[in-house]
């Protein structure tokens, strides 16, 4: 029975690291996946710069569904731009959508809403309704290191990747907000490696969903490759701490117990995009380190079990 409501919310057309997440969350029976909505990149990506890159990630989504069997009628498009300025939302049917999720009286189970990539739709959601604060947790996966809790990784841009798709949003979510916020920020989501061997071995053989993940991971790395980049025998899958924390939490006094986190004041992100701890923010709660191991197996077994 699921114990969790989740909207899953990723930039599907980019990192092929959240079609495993959205393929991990489907197959999870604790959570109920009550929205599935691709969101937009950063204007030039590399990954895609064609300007509808949220429609795009909503296609690329449907394409994980269909290879599992599974129906399609809850995945939607988010904007495909950021936020103009913090008081004025991005005003999709993803966001509204959000809301009234949150709004909803005829269910007692809790509301997570899975960030994988920027932060416009829950920005946005926030903006035409703040009552959702006190209905929904936001997971999300970005950020740079905090003092004390991680080093910045040699040639890492001061900006990190997802918060930079959209600054804006950040600085509401973060600076603007009331949301409770859970961060695994990068130093943590970096230490989600598999390597060339375990795709081959653990996720390419199981079924179509094996052979669509383990190809958009191939093709992932000849595109950085042809760009002059060696990403050597591992790759990062930085968006499954999202089915960790929420669809992987503990069996008694539920929460994600096996992952390590520190509480901190929220910090405030500057225009520039760089995030900047202030001492004197909300409480929001910040991962350090992520039982890999528990979300790898489980993932693993889930697979082979949807190819049988």
């Amino acid at each position: 029975m699921p114990r969790l409501r989740v909207i899953a919310d990723n930039d599907y057309a980019g990192d092929p690291d959240g079609l495993v997440q959205l393929a991990h969350h489907a197959l999870s029976p604790s959570v109920e996946l009550r929205l599935v909505i691709g969101s937009h990149l950063a204007a030039g990506d590399a990954w895609d710069d064609s300007g509808a890159t949220a429609d795009h990630a909503a296609d690329r989504a449907r394409e994980v569904l269909a290879a599992l069997g599974l129906p399609d009628d809850r995945v939607m498009a988010g904007s495909n731009l950021g936020l103009a300025d913090r008081r004025t939302p991005a005003d999709s049917s993803a966001a509204r959508a959000i809301v009234e999720e949150a709004m909803r009286d005829d269910t007692d189970l809790p509301l997570v809403v899975a960030c994988g990539g920027g932060l416009t739709e829950i920005a946005s959601a926030w903006l035409l309704e703040p009552r959702i604060a006190e209905r929904l947790t936001v997971v999300w996966i970005g950020g740079a290191e905090y003092p004390g809790h991680g080093t910045t990784p040699p040639g890492a841009p001061d900006v990190e990747y997802n918060t930079a798709i959209d600054v804006v949003a950040a600085q509401v979510v973060f600076n603007d907000s009331d949301l409770d916020v859970w961060q695994v920020p990068r130093n943590a989501y970096r230490q989600t490696l598999l390597s060339q061997a375990e795709l081959d071995r653990r996720i390419r053989p199981h079924g179509a969903i094996g052979a669509l993940l383990a190809e958009a991971i191939d093709g992932a790395q000849r595109s950085v490759a042809a760009a002059g980049h060696d990403l050597g025998e591992t790759y990062a899958y930085g968006d499954s701490p999202l089915v960790l924390l929420t669809a992987l939490q503990s069996a008694f006094e539920p929460d994600a117990s096996s992952s390590e986190s520190v509480v901190e004041p929220a910090p405030r992100f500057g225009d520039d995009g760089t995030l900047h701890p202030t001492g004197n923010g909300r409480a929001i709660r910040v991962f350090t380190r992520l039982d890999t191991r528990l979300m790898f197996e489980d993932l693993f077994a889930k697979l082979e079990a949807a190819a049988r």
